[in-house]
C-alpha cells in the first residue's frame, strides 16, 4: 500500500550542512570585511548569519549564531582605526537583528511542531479508513496505491479494502463525492459496513443493499446536524470471489468505472454502467443486478478511481490508460503481476500530468493467489506514500 510520504526534518550530511552554513557566511562576510578598503566595510552584514540560522537550525543553535555575530562584529571593527569603525548604530543592527532571529527561530519550530502533529492525526486518520492489508490476503494477491491531491491532508474520500469472509473474499473499491472531512467520514462509514456485511451476508447481493442503507442513513444523520453536504453520494465496484468456484468473480458496480481484467493476451472490461452511485438506489428503481463474470487464472483485475481516469495532460489530453495497459502487456505479460501493474498505472498517471493531479487517484489490483512457491505469489504491496506535488 503507497501513500504520500512525511515531510522528515534534516538529518544526516543535510543536517550537517544547515549548522555549518550560517558559519560559512559568517566567515565569508569576515574575510570581504578585511578584504576591501576602508570605504566599503560590509561587517555590519553579519546581521545575516543568526537571519539565515532562523530559517535552517534550531532556536539554541540559532541563539548560539546570534552571539557569536555579536562576538565576532566587535573583533572584526575594532581591528580597524577607530576613524573607519562602523560604530554603535551598526552594533545595535547587529545585536538587535540576533535577537529577532532567535525570535523568528522559534515561531518555524513552534509551527513546524504544529504541521508534524496535524500530519499526525492525518497519519491516524488514513490508517483508520485504509487499514493496512496483510500480504498476501484472504487467499488474493494485492497491491494498492493512493496519491492525495492535497499532500498537506494525505487522505481524502478514496477506499478500497478486502474483507474475508466464510463465503469468499470480498473486495471493495469507491470514491465518495467531494473532498474534505466530510467525503473521510463517508468512505469510512461504508468500509465499517462493508467490513461487517462483508463477512457475515452470504450473496454479495445483500452486502451491496447493506451499503445503500448505509448511505441513506448516514446522509440522514448528516443532514440532522444541518450539515450542508448531507447529498452525498459515492461511486463503488464490490467483487466477490465466491468459495468453490475458480475463474468465476460476482460484481456489482454502483455507477464506477468499469474494472478491468488484465491479462497476457490483453485487457477488457467487465460490465459497468447498469447502476447509479450507493445512495441513489431509490432514483433508479432499485440496486445495481450482480454480474457473474469469468476471470481467468491469468487474469488480474485492475480497478481505479476517476483521478486516473480524468488525469490531465498540459494540453488536456486524458491519460490513455487502456492504451497504456494494453501496450505493456502485450509486450511483457509480466505486467499482469498486481504489484507491477499498479507501479506502471501509478507511473503512467504522474508523468501524464506531470504530478499535477487534481483529484484523488488510487489504483488497486487484485487476483486470486497462485500456487504455493511461485515467484510471483510472493509478492504483493509496497508500503510507501508518495507526495504528488
Amino acid at each position: 500500500m503507497e501513500y504520500g510520504r512525511r515531510r522528515q526534518p534534516l538529518h544526516g550530511y543535510g543536517r550537517n550542512v544547515a549548522l555549518v552554513s550560517p558559519l560559512l557566511l559568517l566567515g565569508g562576510i569576515v574575510l570581504l570585511d578585511f578584504g576591501t578598503s576602508e570605504r566599503f566595510r560590509i561587517v555590519s552584514w553579519i546581521v545575516l548569519v543568526p537571519g539565515t540560522a532562523a530559517a535552517i537550525c534550531g532556536v539554541w543553535t540559532t541563539g548560539c549564531y546570534a552571539v557569536l555575530a555579536v562576538v565576532a562584529f566587535i573583533a572584526v571593527d575594532s581591528a580597524w582605526p577607530h576613524q573607519y569603525r562602523a560604530g554603535l548604530a551598526d552594533f545595535i543592527l547587529v545585536a538587535l537583528g540576533g535577537l529577532l532571529a532567535v525570535v523568528a527561530s522559534a515561531a518555524r519550530m513552534r509551527k513546524e511542531r504544529h504541521d508534524l502533529h496535524i500530519q499526525d492525526i492525518a497519519e491516524t486518520t488514513r490508517r483508520t479508513v485504509l487499514r493496512p492489508l496483510p500480504t498476501p490476503w484472504a487467499g488474493l494477491e494485492h497491491a494498492g496505491v493512493y496519491l492525495a491531491a492535497d499532500v498537506d491532508a494525505r487522505v481524502g474520500g478514496d477506499f478500497y479494502d478486502i474483507q474475508p469472509s466464510p463465503h469468499g473474499p470480498r473486495v471493495l473499491v469507491g470514491d465518495v463525492q467531494g473532498k474534505g472531512l466530510g467525503a473521510v467520514e463517508t468512505a469510512a462509514a461504508l468500509l465499517g459496513t462493508f467490513r461487517e456485511a462483508g463477512y457475515h451476508e452470504k450473496e454479495l447481493a445483500t452486502v451491496a443493499e447493506r451499503l445503500e442503507t448505509r448511505m441513506l442513513r448516514h446522509r440522514w444523520h448528516v443532514a440532522a446536524l444541518g450539515r450542508d453536504d448531507g447529498d452525498r453520494f459515492a461511486t463503488a465496484v464490490l467483487i466477490g470471489f465466491p468459495e468453490g468456484g475458480p475463474g468465476n468473480i460476482e460484481l456489482v458496480n454502483f455507477g464506477h468505472e468499469a474494472a478491468l481484467a488484465v491479462g497476457p493476451r490483453g485487457l477488457r472490461e467487465l460490465p459497468s454502467g447498469d447502476g447509479l452511485p450507493i445512495g441513489f438506489g431509490d432514483l433508479g428503481g432499485g440496486l445495481p443486478p450482480v454480474h457473474r463474470v469469468r476471470l481467468a487464472d491469468d487474469e488480474t483485475l485492475l480497478l481505479v478511481t476517476d483521478g486516473v481516469t480524468e488525469a490531465r495532460d498540459r494540453g488536456g489530453a486524458f491519460y490513455p490508460l487502456v492504451k497504456d495497459i494494453t501496450a505493456a502487456v502485450t509486450t511483457d505479460p509480466a505486467q499482469t503481476n498486481p504489484r507491477t501493474l499498479v507501479r506502471r498505472v501509478r507511473d503512467g498517471v504522474l508523468h501524464h500530468c506531470r504530478g499535477g493531479l487534481a483529484d484523488d487517484t488510487t489504483v488497486f489490483a487484485v487476483r486470486r493467489l497462485r500456487a504455493a512457491g511461485g515467484e510471483e505469489g510472493r509478492e504483493g504491496d509496497e508500503g510507501e506514500t508518495r507526495s504528488p506535488a
